[in-house]
C-alpha cells in the first residue's frame, strides 16, 4: 500500500490539450474515484498513472518514488480493465497466477496466492474452469483476482462494470468495497457512472473538460456541490435548476413561479441578479399548499414514485416516497424543504455559500 500523489500533470495530444494541471493527493489505502461525462479525461489520468500514457508535464508520485517516468511494469500497480481479459485458455487458477509465474515466482507461493485470493473473491470452487464456462460476473471476479495476487502498492479500476448488467453491477460494485475493506490496498476507481462513486468511493474527483470541478467526500458533494455542473452530475434523479431572480423576500422564477428560499441567506446581497434555484427531487414531498402542478410523466418502482409536474410552465421532477395515486393529468400539490435548496450565481455557475 502507498499514497499516490498527482502534482500539477497536463496531458497533449499534438497541440492539443486534454488534462488540464491536474492536482490529486490520495491517502494510503483510500478509495478515490475519478467520475466525469464522457471525454472529460479520466480515463486518461488513470493511464498516465498506470504508466500506458505519456505525462506531457507534472509528477506523479507512488509513496516515496516519482514513476513519472518509469515503465508500467516498474510501478507495483495492478489494473483491471472493462475488458476482462483473462487467457481463454488457461484455467481460473492459472489465469490467477500468471503473472507470479511470469515472475518466477516458487509454485508453493503462487498456490497459496491464489487460494488467497480466490477466498477474497469466492472462486474457489471456479478455480478448475475455463473463461469460457464463467458468467460475466465471474470473469470480472477472476480479472480482480489476478490483479490481488500480485499485491500492489495500488490497484486501478478502469470502470470494470460496464460490460455487466444492471442488477450485476450491484452485485459487483460491493464485491470490489468488500475486497478494498478486507485488502486495504490504495485503489482509483474510474466510472462514468455517479451511483457507482457515491456508493464505493471514500474520496470523489469530478472532472469535466479536463479540469477538476471538485473533489470531496460523497455526501459533501451531494450536498455542497461546487457548482451547477457537480450539482446537476452527482444525484440520480438529476437536481432540479430553475432560472430566476429573488424577489421580496421570494425566489420568483423567470415564468413567475414563486419558490421558498432557505433561512440564513442574505436576501438583500443577492436580491435581483440572476440566479438558479436548485432542489433535489428527493427534496419536494407531495402536500396541498402554494405550489401545484399538472403531472407529465409519472413512473413507479414500488418503494418510490418519480413525477415530473408542469409548475405554472417549470418543469419539475418529484420524487415521492410514500405511496400516491396519481396518473398523467392529475394536479399535485407539493412542498419544498427550503432547508435543501441551493443558490447558483447564473454568469459564474458557482454556488452561492451562506450560513443557514
Amino acid at each position: 500500500m502507498a499514497p499516490v500523489n498527482i502534482q500539477n500533470i497536463e496531458k497533449r495530444f499534438g497541440q492539443v490539450k486534454v488534462i488540464h494541471d491536474i492536482s490529486v493527493d490520495i491517502a494510503d489505502g483510500e478509495f478515490v474515484v475519478l467520475v466525469g461525462p464522457s471525454g472529460c479525461g479520466k480515463s486518461t489520468l488513470l493511464r498516465m498513472i498506470a504508466g500506458l500514457e505519456e505525462v506531457s508535464d507534472g509528477e506523479i508520485r507512488i509513496g516515496a518514488r516519482e514513476v513519472s517516468n518509469l515503465p508500467a511494469r516498474d510501478r507495483d500497480i495492478a489494473m483491471v480493465f472493462q475488458n476482462y481479459a483473462l487467457y481463454p485458455h488457461m484455467t481460473v487458477a492459472e489465469n490467477l497466477g500468471f503473472a507470479l509465474k511470469l515472475k518466477k515466482a516458487n509454485p508453493s507461493e503462487i498456490s497459496a496466492k491464489v487460494e488467497k485470493a480466490a477466498a477474497i473473491l469466492g472462486l474457489e470452487t471456479l478455480l478448475d474452469r475455463l473463461p469460457r464456462q464463467l458468467s460475466g460476473g465471474q470473469r470480472q471476479r477472476v480479472a480482480m483476482g489476478r490483479a490481488l495476487v500480485r499485491d500492489p502498492q495500488v490497484f486501478l479500476f478502469d470502470e470494470p462494470l460496464s460490460n455487466l448488467d444492471a442488477k450485476l453491477r450491484v452485485q459487483m460494485r460491493a464485491e470490489i468495497k468488500s475486497m478494498h475493506q478486507r485488502v486495504g490496498t490504495t485503489t482509483i476507481y474510474v466510472t462514468h457512472d455517479q451511483v457507482e462513486a457515491m456508493t464505493m468511493a471514500d474520496k470523489i474527483v469530478v472532472l469535466h473538460g479536463g479540469l477538476i470541478e471538485q473533489i470531496g467526500a460523497p455526501l459533501d458533494l451531494y450536498d455542497r456541490p461546487a457548482n451547477l455542473f457537480v450539482a446537476g452530475f452527482i444525484g440520480s434523479p438529476a437536481m432540479n435548476f430553475i432560472d430566476g431572480r429573488i424577489e421580496e423576500g421570494v425566489f420568483r422564477s423567470d415564468k413567475g413561479l414563486v419558490l421558498p428560499l432557505p433561512e440564513g441567506l442574505p436576501v438583500s446581497q443577492h436580491g435581483g441578479r440572476p440566479l438558479v434555484y436548485g432542489i433535489r427531487p428527493e427534496h419536494i414531498r407531495a402536500e396541498a399548499g402554494s405550489i401545484s402542478g399538472r403531472v407529465e410523466v409519472v413512473e413507479g418502482t414500488g418503494s418510490e414514485i418519480y413525477a415530473k409536474l408542469d409548475c405554472d410552465g417549470e418543469q419539475i421532477s418529484c420524487l415521492f416516497r410514500e405511496r400516491l395515486d396519481i396518473r398523467f393529468g392529475d394536479t399535485v400539490g407539493i412542498a419544498i424543504d427550503a432547508g435543501s435548496v441551493l443558490l447558483f450565481d447564473k454568469a459564474s455557475g458557482k454556488r452561492l455559500a451562506f450560513n443557514p
